[in-house]
């Protein structure tokens, strides 16, 4: 009888996906403790950006690690983190926690018209 080597509630049968949205998750819950109107705020994991910036803004220079979508027309704020290339950018679980700790903490600074030093005192030193 075939099945799964490892059953879902075992780490290993988690995807790398779920693994990245997990590291944003944290970083979200994180921020939430000191600024709790991030509840109102929708996080996304997306893997790449689009090629027309998708309203995000950005240009042929650099990939962007992340991006904002300011509320409108009764529909949240949105912070998104792209998935790949945050991935190329890092080796192993603790850089890239690091660094989607940066992107999060950056894009909420942008939402909430402050720096990221103000948004997570400890920024830049993951």
């Amino acid at each position: 009888m075939r099945g799964p080597i490892a059953p879902p509630q075992v780490p290993l049968a988690a995807s790398r996906a779920e693994t990245f949205a997990d590291l944003v998750q944290d970083s979200v819950e994180r921020l939430e403790r000191r600024w709790p109107q991030l509840a109102d705020i929708d996080f996304l994991v997306l893997e790449v950006p689009r090629l027309d910036g998708g309203g995000l803004g950005w240009s042929d220079e650099a990939v962007p690690l992340g991006g904002t979508v300011p509320a409108r027309e009764g529909r949240p704020a949105r912070v998104v983190v792209y998935r790949r290339p945050v991935e190329i950018r890092t080796k192993g679980r603790d850089e890239r926690a690091a660094l989607v700790h940066e992107v999060v903490v950056e894009q909420v600074a942008d939402l909430l018209g402050l720096t990221p030093e103000t948004v997570d005192p400890r920024y830049g030193e993951d």
